[in-house]
């Protein structure tokens, strides 16, 4: 769900980039260090539910940001419970769902374009050392871009193995998901160096 911005006028919406990307850093951190209790993680999900109102989220939304990595936060949840305790999967898996639902507000609230142009800025004082900025830039908005591009790519073959009446198989489906992959991957990269991106 990455770079699916939606416009609004909330406090949150009129942040600016930078200051959210900064503040998003501190909330990660400052949950990984402080919510250590069960109870703590439900008031740090509380205050995540909160901003996401703040910023007139609907719930269908906030909740779709969250699905993909419900079957990762599962497998973590069991793991943890079979070394530690219930306390402690709630408490990783709390932190890991609330920082994946601020990033996933960041994304909401805050155009690509935006973000990108913070991310630039930033590393302008690198280029004394040599780095490029926009260089970075133009990789970071390539692979936001790639991320619905490929599930979009395996979306398409599924479905296509699925009208044929074909068994479901990971390796069946990973074959033709890299080789489309690829080919998309040249066409990007020759549509770049055709404009002279990679000009030295």
């Amino acid at each position: 769900m990455i770079g699916v911005y939606r416009p609004g006028d909330s406090p949150i919406h009129r942040l600016p980039a930078g200051v959210k990307l900064l503040l998003l850093i501190l909330a990660i951190v400052a949950a990984t260090v402080f919510v250590r209790t069960p109870s703590t993680t439900v008031i740090a999900a509380l205050l995540a539910a909160g901003l996401f109102a703040v910023a007139g989220i609907p719930l269908r939304v906030a909740v779709a940001q969250l699905r993909p990595v419900l079957l990762t936060l599962t497998v973590i949840a069991v793991f943890q419970v079979l070394i530690t305790s219930v306390e402690r999967a709630v408490v990783v898996c709390g932190v890991l769902l609330v920082s994946v639902a601020m990033a996933a507000l960041v994304t909401l609230t805050t155009r690509v374009t935006d973000m990108l142009d913070a991310v630039t800025r930033a590393l302008g004082p690198l280029r004394r050392v040599g780095v490029d900025p926009e260089r970075i830039g133009l990789l970071l908005a390539l692979a936001i871009r790639c991320v619905p591009l490929l599930a979009t790519i395996v979306h398409d073959v599924a479905q296509a193995r699925r009208a044929r009446g074909l068994q479901w198989s990971m390796t069946a489906l990973a074959t033709p998901v890299l080789v489309r992959a690829l080919r998309t991957a040249d066409a990007m990269g020759d549509a770049l160096a055709a404009r002279g991106v990679d000009d030295e």
